[in-house]
C-alpha cells in the first residue's frame, strides 16, 4: 500500500479518518458555537484544530492535522477514574465530541 507524504499507509489513513469523524460528533457549527461560548482564556487550540479539520478533505491533511486526530480519538476513548462527569463532558465537547449524543 503507498505511504501518504506523512509517512503512514492509504489504508491506516482511511481508518484514522473514520475513526475520528466517528468520535467527533458534532457538527462544525455546533463545535463553533462551543468554542465560542468558552470563556475567556480558555485554551481552545485544540478545538480549533478539530474545527480546522472537519473543514478540510481527507487529500488536505496535514502532519498536525494527523497527530491531531490520533490525538482526539485517544481522548475520546479514554476512560479516567476519578474525573467530574460535567468537566469530561466539558472537555470531550471541546474536542468535538458530546458525549449525550446518540448514535
Amino acid at each position: 500500500m503507498t505511504d501518504t507524504p506523512d509517512g503512514i499507509s492509504v489504508l491506516e489513513l482511511d481508518a484514522l479518518w473514520e475513526e475520528f469523524h466517528q468520535v467527533v460528533n458534532m457538527t462544525s457549527m455546533e463545535l463553533g458555537a462551543w468554542l465560542g461560548a468558552l470563556p475567556d482564556g480558555t485554551d481552545t487550540g485544540e478545538g480549533e484544530r478539530v474545527l480546522a479539520i472537519l473543514h478540510k478533505r481527507r487529500a488536505d491533511l496535514t502532519g498536525e492535522d494527523i497527530s491531531t486526530m490520533y490525538a482526539v480519538v485517544d481522548q475520546v476513548e479514554a476512560d479516567p477514574d476519578g474525573t467530574d462527569p460535567d468537566i469530561r463532558r466539558g472537555e470531550l465537547m471541546a474536542l468535538g465530541h458530546d458525549p449525550t449524543k446518540t448514535a
